[in-house]
């Protein structure tokens, strides 16, 4: 029984690898190809070498003709000259166009300026005198004048340039009409020494024609101004009115006019 046993199996194993698909041998050998060279002789490869023939390129030589430019022609501008002046007898330069405005300074026969500038309502011409540092107006009557004041430029007088006043300007101004007249009344300004009065910068109408019209006191105890003024102008009638001290002019006052 033992033996039985031992051969049963390997009669087994053997049934089953003689069932089993055989497997492919797989060949070793290295397979050898014959191949047949050509035995026609290529054709030789010709190397072609180009040949550079070299040109010469001319450069063309310019002559420049050198260009002229004109030079400009320049014309001069003429200088101005402005008109001179010279004092014919002792006189007064004002801070403004007419004899009612603060005394600026002396004058005297001899001293010679250069206008400056005209006024649109009055003849006065605003000189500047070699003798003063500052400009004033005179009256065309004190000096003789030597050139042309057409091309004179008009210049208004500016009152609070000239320096300071300490004692402001005149207060309850008022204006009242009595037909053709108008009577302008104001509280009086206490001043010391420097007490120039009050100046008065007025246009009215008088006959049909529209004046300008100035007029000043000398001292402050005077307070009412009276002027004639009319219905007739295309233009109403109005004032100003000043302090005036030695240094200067106060700040301007408008006058209420009353319409005739």
């Amino acid at each position: 029984m033992k033996h039985y046993r031992i051969v049963l199996p390997i009669v087994f194993v053997f049934i089953l690898a003689c069932s089993l698909p055989q497997a492919q041998s797989v060949s070793t050998e290295t397979p050898t190809a014959t191949v047949e060279m050509p035995t026609e002789t290529p054709e030789s490869t010709l190397t072609f070498t180009p040949t550079y023939t070299e040109t010469e390129t001319l450069v063309p030589t310019f002559t420049l003709t050198p260009s002229i430019t004109p030079s400009p022609t320049i014309t001069p501008t003429p200088t101005f000259t402005f008109p001179t002046v010279t004092v014919n007898q002792q006189a007064h330069c004002r801070y403004g166009p007419s004899a009612a405005y603060l005394h600026a300074a002396d004058l005297y026969a001899g001293d010679v300026g250069t206008v400056r500038g005209r006024f649109v309502y009055s003849k006065w011409l605003f000189i500047k005198f070699d003798k003063l540092d500052y400009f004033c107006w005179v009256a065309p009557s004190v000096v003789d004048l030597v050139g042309d004041i057409s091309k004179i430029k008009y210049t208004e007088p500016n009152l609070l340039s000239i320096g300071s006043n300490r004692f402001g300007a005149p207060q309850n101004v008022t204006a009242v009409r009595d037909s053709n007249k108008v009577t302008i009344s104001w509280d009086r300004v206490v001043m010391d020494d420097d007490d120039r009065g009050y100046f008065l910068e007025l246009f009215v109408c008088q006959n049909g024609n529209y004046l300008w019209w100035t007029d000043s006191y000398p001292t402050q105890f005077s307070t009412s101004y009276t002027v004639k003024d009319e219905a007739g102008c295309g233009e109403p009638s109005k004032g100003l009115l000043y302090t005036v001290e030695k240094h200067g002019f106060s700040e301007p006052v408008t006058i209420p006019w009353p319409a005739p």
